[in-house]
């Protein structure tokens, strides 16, 4: 039964996917160890433990699946695009979509629907840090702002949203930075889009790159996608974890290299020897913020900037890039571009 059926409130759909806003822990003070519980609600169930949902929207529960989200990847990105599709295809008056996600991979996600989505409907991915069952849990009110969100008309045109604490980030930027904090979603350099008070859905800026829809990556009828993996550096490695990439049939590489953009002299070479074997290698950091600048000593390498994604979302546009082209040029332009 959909929360607030029948009462003219806009119609948002709910999927749930699992996660600390769907689980259970052993009593309301279990804060920390509630996945060995291993008990999460699917979306109707989350539903129902937020009867005031009913008083801000219709709100659709869609059944996907209830697992942590380490378990979340390609195939379920994929399985997400298409079901928002249908989801906007079946309902004519629908104002938008939330997605209840764990936080521990809820940023990738939302940057990997921001790239493939094909439909212009908001799109909202919410999570928590304390489980359903928890004392002061902040799954119930997230998941209330996020409906308020994905029903505001100046939530379209904006990609797809984070809403954790109040707070609208943008999937692009926006990243967890705390392992039990409230305020873990963060967005470095450029700060949240907008907040949500009370029923009061605010924004203040716009995030400048492009999104889906109209991207040139569909991934609809992949099987999978390219694989591409993080090398992360630290003082003294020695390109061994960049071999074994390649040794397990990486297309691409992501550097994690120390800021702003280098490696150790070795790890430098093998980045510099898989470029030149067609191997695309993008340059992150793990700094966490700020622009990897193109610098000479990475154009005479053969490796690209990753600009300032972080090395996890650097990697998913990566293999998303791979999926049109294999030219480091044209690569290079797509990280320019989103």
């Amino acid at each position: 039964m959909a929360a607030g059926s029948g009462t003219g409130l806009p119609k948002v759909a709910f999927i749930g996917t699992g996660g600390t806003i769907s689980s259970l822990g052993r009593d309301t003070l279990d804060i920390l160890d509630y996945t060995a519980t291993d008990r999460r609600l699917e979306a109707g169930g989350i539903l129902e433990a937020v009867p005031e949902l009913a008083t801000v929207a219709t709100v659709v529960p869609v059944p996907f699946q209830a697992v942590p989200s380490p378990a979340i990847g390609f195939a379920e990105w994929r399985d997400l695009v298409r079901l928002c599709e249908r989801l906007a295809a079946e309902h004519a008056d629908l104002a938008g979509i939330v997605i209840g996600h764990g936080t521990a991979t809820l940023e990738e996600t939302a940057y990997a629907l921001s790239l493939t989505l094909t439909i212009d409907l908001p799109v909202v991915l919410v999570g928590s840090q304390r489980p359903m069952s928890a004392l002061s849990t902040d799954a119930k009110l997230n998941l209330v702002a996020a409906i308020r969100t994905a029903a505001a008309p100046a939530s379209r045109g904006r990609g797809v949203l984070v809403v954790l604490n109040d707070e609208i980030q943008a999937a692009r930027e926006v990243t967890k930075t705390s392992v039990a904090r409230l305020q873990t979603f963060r967005t470095p350099d450029f700060g949240v889009l907008g907040h949500v008070d009370g029923d009061s859905v605010r924004y203040y800026r716009r995030s400048e790159r492009a999104h889906a829809p109209g991207t040139p990556f569909d991934i609809r009828s992949l099987p999978a996608l390219p694989r591409v993996d993080i090398v992360y550096g630290y003082a003294d490695a020695d390109g061994t974890a960049v071999r074994a990439f390649l040794s397990a049939g990486a297309r691409g590489l992501v550097a994690a290299g120390l800021a702003p953009g280098m490696t150790p002299p070795a790890e430098a070479e093998a980045l510099e020897a898989a470029a030149a074997a067609g191997i695309v290698v993008v340059m992150s950091t793990r700094a966490g913020s700020g622009v990897v600048p193109l610098t000479t000593r990475l154009r005479t390498r053969g490796i690209l900037s990753a600009d300032n994604l972080t090395p996890q979302k650097a990697r998913i546009l990566l293999a998303l890039a791979l999926t049109v082209t294999t030219e480091p040029e044209a690569v290079a332009r797509l990280f320019a571009t989103y």
